[in-house]
């Protein structure tokens, strides 16, 4: 190591030797400075000196709802009386009177109806359509006990765009009771109705009327006003029907239970 050997003189060699040393150190030391001077750095003034990617931030979720999604209950509005009608027409207000004493569509004696105001039959508002009109005729209950009298409603539903009066008079709007078992009419609002055949009710536009009926149980018939039929309805099914000129039959049934 001392002592070159080669054919050259050994004051080369060793020039050599130093050469590479010094490439070496060089070497060394760049590598040193590049270490402590890039590598380590740190921010201490917000702005960091590191070019490689960032940790992500972790993303927490918010608060979970405490009710429903949907906080309008369904369902639809609930109406009472005459129903209520379009943007805010007010409807019939529901009224209460005898069957034969006010002649107001509940007809024949037994029954006892509940009913909108009337208006003139002379009124300016326009008579119904029969094809702007929809029935339904609904009994409260599907049974009733023997101390229950069964309790009707008949609605009588606009679906035009015109505020109407319709004609619920006993005579012209006839609701009917049946046993089921007999097919035989038992009571009718056509059966000896006191006042007037025709009692006028205004409907509003794309709204409804209604009236209510209390059947007594007892029956009736066209030619026994003054003594009407002894006794009273068997327990049985009973179908209810409304007719009326130009309209489609609306039936509805119940059922008056044993002890």
């Amino acid at each position: 190591m001392r002592n070159p050997v080669g054919p050259l003189p050994s004051s080369i060699y060793w020039r050599r030797r130093a050469v590479l040393a010094s490439v070496v150190a060089l070497l060394a030391l760049l590598a040193v400075w590049t270490v402590s001077s890039g590598g380590g750095r740190s921010s201490t003034n917000g702005k960091g000196g590191d070019k490689g990617p960032k940790p992500v931030t972790s993303i927490t979720p918010g608060p979970a709802g405490t009710g429903p999604a949907i906080s309008q209950a369904p369902g639809g509005r609930v109406e009472s009386g005459g129903g209520a009608g379009k943007n805010g027409e007010p409807g019939g207000t529901p009224g209460t009177g005898s069957a034969s004493d006010g002649g107001t569509g509940s007809g024949g004696s037994g029954g006892t109806g509940g009913t909108p105001p009337q208006v003139p039959a002379d009124s300016p508002l326009p008579t119904c359509a029969p094809g702007g009109l929809q029935w339904e005729v609904k009994s409260v209950k599907n049974e009733y006990e023997t101390s229950e009298k069964p309790r009707l409603e008949l609605v009588a539903r606009n679906v035009s765009g015109t505020t109407c009066k319709v004609d619920l008079g006993p005579r012209q709007a006839v609701l009917t009771i049946l046993q089921a078992s007999t097919s035989k009419a038992v009571w009718s609002s056509a059966d000896c109705p006191s006042g007037a055949g025709n009692a006028f009710f205004r409907v509003p536009a794309q709204g409804e009327t209604k009236q209510s009926l209390e059947w007594d149980r007892k029956f009736s018939a066209p030619d026994q006003c003054q003594t009407p039929p002894a006794g009273a309805a068997a327990p049985d099914t009973y179908v209810v029907e409304v007719k009326s000129p130009g309209m489609p039959v609306a039936r509805t049934s119940f059922v008056l239970k044993q002890d």
